[in-house]
């Protein structure tokens, strides 16, 4: 009951300021000082939200990009994690890689985009690949730091112990690696819905990013905002459920934050 009553405080007061915002923004629009054309109320956007909602469109879209990070993100944060192992565990793999790897991590995921829709048009697969890349990277450095920075007292226990090279690794080395690779499934995850809007916006024909670039071009800022908006949200609940999965996975880390 303690915690749930904590639980509840916290999130009541996370939502003081934006209630209080949307209170503000309401007043500047009725009062005329924020300009309905350049920024709707709150309460005409709640009527186009109610309205998108009953046609589905919203929904719909939204499942679309769902579907697309989720097919990326699996491909990207799956090869991250493999290659994240080898590089963290072989020395020599490490060192030879590291010149061509530093020189693509810092490339913008959208700086991929035109190269790939060249190579593979404008369908599934160059949406998807963006996101792949854009999860590869983050979940890659993850895996690599959190290997590197396993505590050397394990490993000296599991060579006292005589362990051998498979059981180090997947009995020890992972598990104590666990919170980084999860770090970086969280951020990988973030960095996927960048990955895909960014791709929609330029070339599309259906997704969030696609019914945001449209609605801009009818000048519905109202579709617009609660396109980004929804944007948002989605990755608010996402983060949440990823974050009651940590807890449970690794209740053992005291370092899991409470939420």
């Amino acid at each position: 009951m303690k915690s749930f009553g904590k639980s509840l405080k916290d999130n009541s007061l996370a939502l003081v300021i934006p209630i209080l915002l949307l209170l503000i923004w309401e007043g500047a629009g009725w009062s005329g000082f924020i300009k309905t054309t350049f920024l709707p109320r709150p309460s005409a956007m709640l009527e186009v939200l109610i309205e998108l909602l009953s046609t589905g469109e919203l929904l719909s879209q939204l499942g679309v990009s769902m579907v697309r990070v989720g097919e990326g993100f699996i491909i990207g944060a799956s090869l991250g994690i493999f290659v994240g192992i080898q590089i963290a565990l072989v020395k020599k793999l490490r060192v030879a890689v590291s010149l061509i790897f530093g020189l693509l991590r810092p490339i913008p995921v959208i700086a991929w985009i035109p190269l790939l829709i060249l190579w593979m048009g404008i369908d599934e697969g160059s949406k998807i690949t963006v996101i792949a890349i854009g999860s590869f990277w983050t979940v890659l450095v993850n895996v690599v730091e959190g290997i590197r920075n396993v505590d050397k007292k394990y490993l000296e226990v599991a060579t006292i112990l005589q362990k051998d090279h498979k059981t180090l690794i997947f009995k020890v080395i992972l598990p104590a690696a666990l919170p980084s690779i999860f770090t970086g499934v969280r951020v990988g995850i973030d960095v996927a819905w960048r990955s895909v809007v960014a791709a929609e916006l330029i070339a599309a024909s259906s997704g969030i990013g696609y019914m945001i670039m449209y609605a801009r071009e009818l000048s519905q800022i109202d579709v617009v905002l609660i396109g980004v908006l929804s944007i948002g949200f989605t990755g608010v609940i996402i983060e949440q459920l990823l974050k009651i999965i940590e807890k449970r996975l690794l209740r053992w880390n005291v370092n899991i934050h409470e939420s």
